[in-house]
């Protein structure tokens, strides 16, 4: 017999972990709204050159990762592996650069890369994201790394830091790329096939390389924070500056780079200690030339995205609790086909009165319809029945207390509504 099983690197996202998705989700949008963000919902797919041309074509993101295809009319289309490049291209299409500027937006949603499945990894995954347009004052970087750096916070993560770097600007970069490939040609022979590559197509990346051969490299990299002209190191100096205001702690990574072309200036990761050899939970930056390079005006901007699969399954190996979904506070069990009748008119007006009520399914034993309630988490059962029909009442059952009391139909509503409110 054919059976169907979710795709590699997809999940099922069950009941029992809605909990945990309600409430990261929650606090991210309570979060984002509190420092003014308005929502901002893009396509899940695009045209496969907004990611080509935005993330860039040297990206492993870009060369190994993209789900991309053709539809029906031809067109090069690919599911969103990140939310930037799409945030940026409705921010032009839109015309968003009228409004009072900066434009604070977030997102929420799945983004797809294909990648070799792990524990907190998967091809479907979902973003939390958070994006200032219009805006090159350093408070914009450190207001995105703030309100990221309160979710994990606010979620019960502690000894929470930043790694933080500057990767310059195109009047900057240049200069250090070329001390850099100088520095690892004289190291050519010693460092990795990718890492030689590279050095061609992407040299910051070099920096970011996992392969052992290469660590002792790049620790002896020259730092690129010695090769930033004075503008970049002036916001660099001014963004660490804050971070001490506020007491937020920070190290200087010079090996971290992100792995998305588009960034410039700020890059930032948020780590965790003692969720595992993963220890960043989310990365992001500063992106002054991605709206140009997408057909846009001048438009600085600075993001960040924070996946909810690897927040979710760092609460779950750190045991933090989360509040349980509400159940329906009231169970209705009927017995006899008058009393179902009467169950039906009845659930609808709880549910009209804004009261949250489950209506037992079949033809059962009182005894039956009460265990159920019971394990639904009912706070009330009501019970109808033909003698309690034709007296014109409702037995209730308080499940907590085990007590039970009649009250007449036409007053049921207003003694649920009072109790468990709308």
């Amino acid at each position: 017999m054919l059976r169907f099983q979710r795709p590699t690197g997809t999940q099922d996202i069950l009941p029992e972990d809605q909990p945990y998705w309600e409430h990261v989700t929650a606090c991210a949008v309570r979060l984002a709204r509190q420092a003014g963000f308005e929502r901002i919902d893009v396509p899940i797919f695009e045209a496969t050159d907004l990611f080509a041309r935005g993330i860039g074509t040297a990206t492993d993101v870009v060369e190994k990762e993209m789900y991309t295809f053709t539809d029906k009319g031809g067109d090069s289309l690919t599911l969103r592996p990140e939310f930037t490049a799409g945030v940026v291209r409705a921010y032009i299409e839109n015309g968003m650069h009228v409004r009072p500027q900066p434009v604070k937006l977030y997102s929420v949603g799945p983004v797809f890369r294909y990648d070799r499945p792990q524990a907190g990894r998967f091809r479907q995954f979902h973003q939390f994201n958070l994006e200032i347009l219009g805006e090159q004052d350093p408070l914009a970087d450190l207001e995105v790394m703030t309100v990221i750096w309160d979710l994990y916070a606010t979620l019960g993560f502690r000894n929470l830091s930043f790694q933080l770097n500057s990767t310059g600007c195109p009047r900057c970069r240049p200069g250090y790329v070329e001390v850099l490939r100088d520095y690892y040609w004289r190291h050519r022979e010693e460092v990795c096939d990718d890492c030689r590559r590279r050095m061609e197509r992407n040299p910051l990346r070099v920096l970011d390389c996992k392969a052992e051969v290469c660590q002792p490299i790049i620790e002896a990299a020259p730092p690129i924070l010695n090769h930033l002209c004075d503008e970049c190191a002036e916001h660099f100096a001014r963004l660490r500056e804050y971070l001490d205001l506020l007491g937020r702690p920070y190290t200087l990574n010079h090996r971290l780079v992100r792995g998305l072309d588009y960034y410039t200036k700020t890059v930032f990761e948020v780590w965790a200690a003692g969720i595992g050899a993963q220890a960043a939970v989310c990365g992001g930056g500063r992106y002054d030339g991605l709206a140009e390079v997408l057909g846009g005006p001048p438009t600085p901007g600075v993001g960040v995205a924070a996946g909810i699969e690897r927040i979710i399954l760092a609460m779950k190996s750190q045991g933090i609790p989360v509040p349980p979904l509400p159940a329906p506070p009231v169970f209705l069990a009927h017995l006899g086909d008058a009393a179902r009748r009467e169950a039906v008119r009845l659930a609808d007006a709880l549910r009209q009165a804004g009261i949250g009520v489950w209506v037992a399914f079949g033809e059962r034993g009182l005894k039956s319809q009460m265990r159920e309630a019971d394990k639904r988490g009912a706070r009330f059962t009501v019970i109808l029945g033909e003698d309690e029909l034709a007296r014109g009442v409702a037995t209730v059952r308080d499940m907590a207390a085990s007590g039970q009391i009649e009250i007449p139909l036409e007053e049921l509503i207003p003694w649920l509504r009072e109790r468990v409110g709308p």
